[in-house]
């Protein structure tokens, strides 16, 4: 059995089709049952809005489209509107935790009704996020498509709503087109600003690989983002937006109210076991410091870019206290690049179960951390960024870390 985890036999076609349908289908016969079983059309079987997370989203926007801009970024006044149109006093609350640059695109879909606007901004962004997987993974199109919507991370978004399909999405898209296309890719990064805790790595990436295109691309696209948004909405926003982010950062962060086991960081973990906050930050730093330390490695060694790409998506994971366990779909993104990098240069021992079981670990890391108090998905992330780091300094044509700093220190 060890000999077949470590070369990966078990890994076979049949079974990367077949195990993702299965999920797949249960997973939407669940979220149907869910969804069509409410006591209204908005609401599902539990009594809680249909997309849960989603409701925050789309009353936002329904506040956008009143012209009550800023209010959305109040925590009191917005669930205040969400229970006044749900009629309910007992509704959680689904905030609003972005910056500004997202609200053009709530409006757009507050201007559809609930469930049509649900549909159709699930739809599109899951459409993204596989025509990315399958442009990292040409020639793999069936194969792709059916592991992308079977994959358990799929479901966590499209059970809360999220945005998370976009993210995985445009941060994919644009490690895929940094090198082909600069200015492009640069547009996609820039467009992240609305998620900012997952671009941390981006800068310090671009340095180290000279893309100063896409990095003014980037740097352009926030700009425009900003200016555009103040010119439709206020300056207002900005004010209201700092005023937001202390509730988000004590009581959803700090407090941990929507649970620790859903904030899948190394935080959350630290906050779980009881520790201060104080003590909680600084095992995030150092876990910060270690992605920002590796990452910078595999660029200055010059790296095979696919590796780079693979480890600044696990890493962007890794590097932030505030990653939820639908964010872990930006899992998707480092597990197809370092797919397309194992089929070019051959799997590393024990490479493919450990796919495998990244894969699979958004079915069970929220769930598990709450019973065990054990934190499974932070575990398993941290040995695959690790994996992806070893393999890539391992094939590095440039010669290893140390051997840059001893060829700079003369």
């Amino acid at each position: 059995m060890l000999e077949a985890l470590k070369n990966g036999c078990w890994v076979t076609p049949e079974r990367l089709r077949n195990y993702p349908l299965i999920i797949g289908v249960m997973g939407i016969l669940a979220l149907v049952v869910l969804w069509s079983t409410g006591q209204t059309a908005m609401t599902d079987l539990l009594g809680r809005p249909i997309g849960t997370d989603y409701s925050g989203f789309w009353t936002a926007g329904r506040m956008i489209l009143d012209g009550r801009p800023a209010d959305i970024f109040d925590p009191v006044t917005h669930v205040t509107f969400q229970r006044e149109l749900y009629q309910r006093a007992d509704i959680q609350v689904y905030g609003w935790h972005y910056p500004p640059f997202l609200m053009p695109v709530a409006a757009a879909v507050a201007s559809l009704p609930y469930v049509v606007g649900f549909i159709v901004w699930q739809l599109s962004t899951l459409a993204m996020f596989v025509a990315m997987l399958r442009s990292v993974l040409p020639g793999q199109t069936t194969l792709v498509t059916i592991a992308a919507v079977g994959f358990p991370a799929t479901f966590s978004t499209l059970g809360h709503g999220h945005n998370a399909f976009l993210t995985a999405a445009l941060l994919g898209s644009g490690l895929l087109l940094l090198y082909r296309r600069p200015v492009i890719a640069g547009v996609l990064f820039g467009l992240l600003a609305y998620k900012p805790q997952f671009g941390i790595l981006l800068p310090l990436m671009l340095v180290l690989l000279g893309q100063w295109t896409a990095i003014a691309s980037a740097s352009v696209t926030v700009i425009v983002m900003a200016v555009g948004v103040t010119l439709a909405y206020g300056f207002d926003i900005w004010t209201a937006f700092l005023a937001g982010t202390e509730f988000t950062r004590t009581a959803v962060l700090e407090l941990g109210a929507t649970g620790w086991s859903k904030i899948q960081s190394v935080f959350s973990a630290a906050r779980s076991f009881g520790l201060p906050v104080s003590v909680a930050y600084f095992a995030q730093a150092i876990s910060t410091l270690i992605v920002l330390g590796a990452l910078s490695a595999l660029c200055i060694a010059g790296c095979d870019s696919r590796l780079i790409a693979a480890a600044t998506a696990g890493g962007a994971l890794l590097a932030t206290p505030y990653c939820l366990d639908y964010d872990m779909t930006i899992l998707g993104v480092a597990i197809a690049f370092s797919v397309a990098h194992a089929l070019d240069r051959g799997f590393a021992p024990y490479q493919a179960t450990l796919l495998v079981a990244v894969w699979a670990v958004p079915l069970i890391a929220r769930s598990g951390m709450a019973v065990t108090g054990f934190p499974i998905g932070v575990v398993v992330m941290a040995i695959f960024f690790g994996s992806i780091v070893h393999r890539a300094l391992a094939e590095a044509p440039n010669g290893s870390i140390l051997d840059h700093w001893r060829v700079a220190r003369g």
